[in-house]
């Protein structure tokens, strides 16, 4: 639906002027979202987070952006998109057109919504991109809605960084992230889906390679003298078992099992 501004023409029944809807401007106010102070400058300590964690990926540098990630505001862009065309003429020409969210989608098919810390990140990118400021979790949340797997985050800056799922559900949930081996949650399920096999003796939760990444290593300790399928089938049941619990699956990015024999 469009509106018009006031002095363009349109009154109500009591000749006040008013929108498209015949509805007076007199009385009526823009909501305010929070960001009514906002310059559009980034959040210099997200900036030097986001910095560190490129140069030196590891598990501190990256709880650091997640803590200042879940505080700032951030711009996510829109862009205008032809709903109608006319084709009579010579040339075709955008009679209508609609603003909506952008979405990236990499070779493999993933998708990612890109947000931004600054106007200037933003324009970086695309000049012609309109910002919408939000919070966090709402970001996180339209990402999800969109079937967006990761946050892209300054996507034309040299601290350009991926949020991964993990970070993107943590953020959606307005809960604390942590890695993977560090998170009390994971520890349980893991612990729960090791319990059941008998061969297993112990077990712990160690950061996998490369840096970064998000992966889960599960190393294993299994008695002596089992047969390379009966290790592969128990490596297999733990995994379906850790992929069943949706929660458990949302806070581990990726993950793989190391294998030791017992003492």
């Amino acid at each position: 639906m469009t509106a018009s501004a006031p002095g363009s023409g349109r009154h109500d029944e009591q000749g006040r002027p008013a929108d498209s809807a015949g509805q007076a401007w007199e009385g009526k106010s823009i909501p305010s979202h929070g960001f009514s102070g906002d310059t559009g400058a980034a959040d210099a300590d997200l900036v030097a987070a986001l910095a560190a964690a490129h140069d030196a990926p590891d598990d501190d540098a990256e709880t650091s952006i997640m803590e200042h990630a879940a505080r700032a505001r951030w711009l996510v862009p829109v862009v205008a998109v032809a709903s109608e065309v006319d084709e009579s003429g010579p040339h075709a020409v955008d009679t209508r057109s609609d603003m909506a969210a952008v979405t990236l989608t990499s070779p493999d098919g993933s998708r990612a919504l890109p947000m931004f810390t600054s106007l200037e990140s933003l324009a970086a990118w695309d000049p012609s991109a309109r910002p919408v400021p939000v919070r966090a979790a709402a970001a996180a949340q339209a990402a999800i809605s969109e079937e967006c797997q990761v946050l892209l985050v300054d996507v034309a800056s040299p601290h350009a960084t991926v949020l991964r799922p993990s970070m993107l559900w943590a953020l959606a949930q307005e809960r604390a992230w942590e890695p993977s081996h560090r998170d009390a949650h994971v520890a349980a399920a893991v612990r729960a889906a090791v319990e059941a096999e008998q061969q297993v003796v112990g077990h712990r939760l160690e950061a996998g390679e490369p840096a970064g990444a998000g992966v889960l290593r599960v190393v294993l300790s299994l008695e002596r003298g089992l047969e390379a399928d009966v290790v592969g089938a128990v490596a297999t049941r733990i995994g379906e078992r850790i992929a069943t619990d949706g929660e458990t699956r949302a806070r581990i990015d990726a993950l793989t099992f190391a294998l030791e024999a017992a003492r």
